[in-house]
């Protein structure tokens, strides 16, 4: 609950009204005074934004109290006290944090950016600490005080809901990851694999010969499946010795995504090695630190006509040079779907021409063709989608592709509806596309834990030879010549949009490959795929060698 408190002075006292003993301590203030209503010399309760002085008074306040420690007296100057207590609490407690000593800088408005300086102390050793925060002051809704909005980032710039502080003896030996070259990958070089890094560590710390040092760690809050997610460790105050863990990333491909993403906000890209199905990249720039490209659940607009063109083929339904007609429009189930706006009708169209076009008319006229099962038996049987048994080594989204009936079987066919990826999973599903066989992505050998991978039947000769010549056209002279221009050897592309509700534009999709690369990416409200992800999965097969 947001702090109840309010204060009032009365004869020159100060008579505190907590809420749920507030209507006594009322009573006698307004007895005191002999009036029903007001109290005499009872100031109005403050209304809008605090002013400058209360935002000083309120965090020099909270900043004296949190420095001495009193978690309870800090946390009755924020707007939820009962969450800042426990959080504060920890912070003196379990991560054993102590000499805290808090800078305020100059507010802007409400906001007051501060430095924070203070040791970490474990069983003799100690380390210092730094960091910058800012917080924010409010008006309490009930008391009408000026308050300290609180967040757990409050306290660090790193936490989350749900998250803690603790110091200790880490939960696993940290690790000293390399890439398939022997070549030793970091936070600070590769940004992205931070939280790809941390889980490695916990799942292969006691793995690789390494021993546990002392740290101080976020904790964070488990996942809604029950998972402990890995802690993020940020002080080490004993080092232990590190374990050497192989993977099958590349450094020249991590770097690569690593700088395309850095290009467009909430951008993903994952790569992989289609012999093998080893993760060769994995990159993300987003807000919230969430890794897209492995556990990203979206609709993958067109370039889940890959799998769709796969499924016309097998069920035998046209061919690559077969009919597959264009029309400006088409309607299944009462449900009206269109093209891409300038997107010339061709009724005499092939299925190459419509796939290399993005017709989503094509497709969706052989919705009353297929079985409401028959995308998904395809993802599942020949592609390895949707039955969540991928062991990469690392948590994935292994897609999810439905058996749909009613508009929902003609929007499957298009990426839409209820389908929905990663780009890990359009990357797999390429490489499938170009070499026939199913081989399920891993980022650290299956040997290190001895694990069983999935499998899957694969595609047939033919619809292979078929795919990978109308991803070829496409990406020569189709929708994705554009960003693929310049690229020499055998390459090959599927454009991609998908509609998101209450999205202002489209998630933008692309996929690729060139030579043993195959990669794909996903911009959320980046437009058509040639708009954001097309660049971000040319700049990696380019540089990815």
């Amino acid at each position: 609950m947001r702090n109840g408190v309010k204060a009032a002075v009365v004869g020159g006292v100060c008579v505190t009204l907590l809420s749920g003993a507030g209507y006594g301590l009322y009573t006698f203030a307004s007895a005191m005074s002999g009036d029903s209503g007001t109290a005499a010399g009872v100031a109005p309760p403050r209304t809008g934004p605090p002013g400058g002085s209360e935002v000083k008074e309120t965090t020099k306040a909270f900043f004296g109290a949190w420095e001495k420690g009193d978690a309870a007296t800090a946390a009755s100057y924020t707007n939820y006290p009962e969450a800042a207590r426990a959080l504060l609490t920890a912070y003196g407690q379990d991560a054993r944090i102590g000499k805290v000593r808090i800078t305020p800088d100059t507010a802007v408005g409400d906001t007051v950016p501060f430095s924070v300086t203070a040791t970490v102390s474990y069983g003799g050793a100690s380390k210092p600490l730094s960091y910058r925060g800012t917080l924010t002051v409010v008006r309490g809704e009930t008391s009408h005080r000026a308050l300290v909005d609180w967040r757990p980032s409050v306290v660090h710039p790193r936490l989350r809901q749900g998250d803690t502080l603790a110091t200790g003896e880490s939960s696993a030996p940290r690790i000293e990851p390399v890439d398939r070259d022997g070549k030793v990958l970091t936070r600070e070089k590769y940004p992205s694999l931070g939280p790809l890094l941390d889980e490695l560590r916990s799942r292969y710390g006691d793995k690789a010969g390494g021993r546990p040092g002392v740290e101080l760690v976020i904790r964070h809050q488990a996942g809604p499946d029950g998972g402990q997610p890995a802690d993020t460790p940020l002080v080490t105050l004993a080092e232990g010795r590190p374990g050497r863990l192989p993977t099958t990333l590349s450094a020249s491909a991590q770097a690569a995504a690593e700088a395309a993403v850095l290009k467009y906000p909430e951008s993903s890209v994952a790569a992989v090695k289609p012999s093998t199905g080893e993760i060769l990249a994995v990159a993300n720039n987003r807000r919230d630190g969430f890794d897209a490209a492995l556990l990203g659940e979206r609709a993958p607009g067109s370039t889940m006509k890959i799998v769709s063109a796969a499924t016309l083929i097998d069920k035998g339904l046209t061919t690559a040079n077969g009919p597959a007609p264009c029309p400006p429009s088409a309607v299944w189930q009462s449900q009206t779907f269109q093209n891409l706006k300038g997107l010339a009708p061709d009724e005499h169209a092939t299925l190459a021409d419509s796939f290399a076009r993005s017709c989503n008319t094509a497709f969706v006229k052989f919705a009353d063709e297929v079985d409401p099962d028959s995308l998904t038996k395809e993802a599942q049987d020949r592609f390895g989608l949707g039955r969540n048994d991928w062991q990469a080594g690392v948590p994935t989204f292994d897609g999810r592709v439905p058996v749909s009936g009613g508009p929902d079987t003609a929007a499957g066919l298009i990426g839409q509806g209820r389908v929905q990826m990663s780009p890990l999973n359009m990357a797999s599903v390429t490489a499938t596309a170009m070499t026939g066989a199913f081989r399920q992505p891993v980022i650290v050998p299956l040997e290190l834990d001895g694990r069983e991978p999935a499998r899957a039947r694969g595609l047939a000769p033919g619809t292979v030879r078929q795919l990978r010549a109308m991803m070829n056209r496409t990406a020569r002279s189709g929708t994705a010549a554009a960003v693929m221009a310049g690229l020499d050897g055998d390459v090959g592309a599927k454009t991609g949009s998908a509609e998101t509700d209450g999205a202002a534009r489209s998630d933008s999709w692309f996929t690729g490959y060139r030579g043993d690369v195959a990669a794909a990416a996903m911009v959320q409200d980046g437009g058509h795929g040639v708009d954001a992800a097309g660049p971000i999965v040319a700049s990696v097969l380019r540089n990815a060698g």
